[in-house]
């Protein structure tokens, strides 16, 4: 069991912690890992989780000691943390610019180093950084599977890459991949889009294998997609990161139940002056203002019923219309936002919660500048 940093003390106290705060229950999370990790293993995938979703070294232990292959990133800060967790590195972000390149190639020589990318203006200037480096980098060539986001359009254009990786000093073509984060999707739900992602890897796969390329690693997947990854043949990892805490999206796509929720906000209730509404002092930035297509920008656990309706920047407030519940001053609630990773980024720390014993995790991976440790 991954032992907590700090010890627990006064000011970890969920009764009087000040709020807002990032609360972590790490039975969850654990639980979180090792299911994820057997369902893996029995469909013969390994799990990269990305680790944008915590930033920390202890969650990120926690996801190695269940079974994770390795890690995904997408900073460098985020790659100079984990690289003292682990000397398996996914940097699924292309890095641009020789300030980048630099910092890049600073990382441990030990560590397996592989990045995602989709030009030869990205993997030129890194073929040349890491060959001055005395370093061989893995390329895993990005491919668009209907995001519309970054990736290369067809099997050609993945060809032509990955030849060019597999040709270049300093660096080694090692696979490709993708993200359909497109996809929102139940476990039961038939949809066109994973068939089609699944088709479009199979076209490219028999591309690569055309030409003796076959990958080595073919990375894909999303927590929407979860437990539907063994239905993309072809594919070698996943890279589902937020399934080690959930949020609310998660649990209106089907991917999670309300127990399987390790993240939450807690608040307290600052103010109950306006019939039929509530404020927390978690406002935008603890939550993020990302809103629901539905409604709101929360719900409270265990009041599921209330819905954070509007976000100021220190203000959130709770519509109680649909609900008899009647908070006072003072009193405490946790707020499942609905997307986990802004809202961690938005924490300075987490109050982690173990068997009753409560304690501060950092966030380590947090921010843009290099890591001291």
């Amino acid at each position: 069991m991954t032992p907590l940093p700090f010890s627990p003390g006064a000011d970890t106290d969920p009764d009087h912690v000040e709020t807002p705060i990032g609360f972590l229950d790490l039975a969850r999370a654990r639980a979180n890992a090792r299911k994820v990790a057997s369902y893996a293993r029995a469909h013969g995938l390994a799990w990269r989780p990305h680790i944008k979703t915590h930033k920390s070294r202890t969650v990120a232990r926690i996801q190695l000691e269940a079974g994770a292959r390795g890690l995904t990133v997408a900073t460098l800060r985020e790659a100079e943390v984990m690289s003292e967790v682990t000397p398996d590195l996914l940097l699924a972000y292309p890095p641009v610019g020789a300030a980048k390149l630099e910092r890049l190639l600073r990382l441990p020589d030990d560590v397996d180093l592989k990045v995602a990318l989709d030009a030869r203006e990205v993997l030129e200037p890194l073929a040349r950084a890491a060959a001055h480096a005395g370093r061989t980098v893995g390329v895993l060539v990005e491919m668009d599977m209907g995001l519309r986001r970054v990736g290369v359009q067809d099997p050609d254009a993945l060809v032509a890459l990955a030849r060019a990786a597999a040709s270049t000093e300093g660096v080694a073509f090692r696979g490709i991949l993708f993200y359909p984060g497109h996809i929102r999707m139940s476990e039961g739900e038939q949809t066109p889009h994973l068939t089609a992602v699944a088709g479009r890897l199979s076209e490219a796969l028999e591309a690569l294998t055309a030409v003796r390329l076959e990958p080595e690693i073919v990375s894909g997947g999303s927590t929407p997609t979860l437990w539907r990854s063994h239905e993309i043949p072809g594919m070698t990892e996943i890279r589902s990161g937020s399934c080690i805490f959930f949020d609310r999206e998660a649990l209106h796509i089907g991917v999670a139940a309300p127990e399987d929720l390790a993240y939450t906000v807690l608040a307290t209730i600052v103010s109950t002056a306006v019939p039929g509404r509530a404020v927390v002092d978690a406002g935008s930035k603890a939550l993020a203002n990302e809103l629901r297509a539905d409604r709101g920008f929360g719900v409270l656990l265990d009041h599921p019923d209330v819905v954070v309706s509007s976000l100021s920047e220190e203000h959130g407030v709770l519509d109680l219309g649909g609900s008899a519940w009647r908070p006072v001053i003072g009193e405490r609630v946790r707020i499942v936002p609905n997307h986990v990773c802004v809202s961690v980024n938005l924490q300075d720390r987490l109050l982690a919660s173990d068997a009753g014993t409560f304690s501060i995790l950092p966030i380590e991976g947090r921010g843009r500048g290099p890591w001291i440790a």
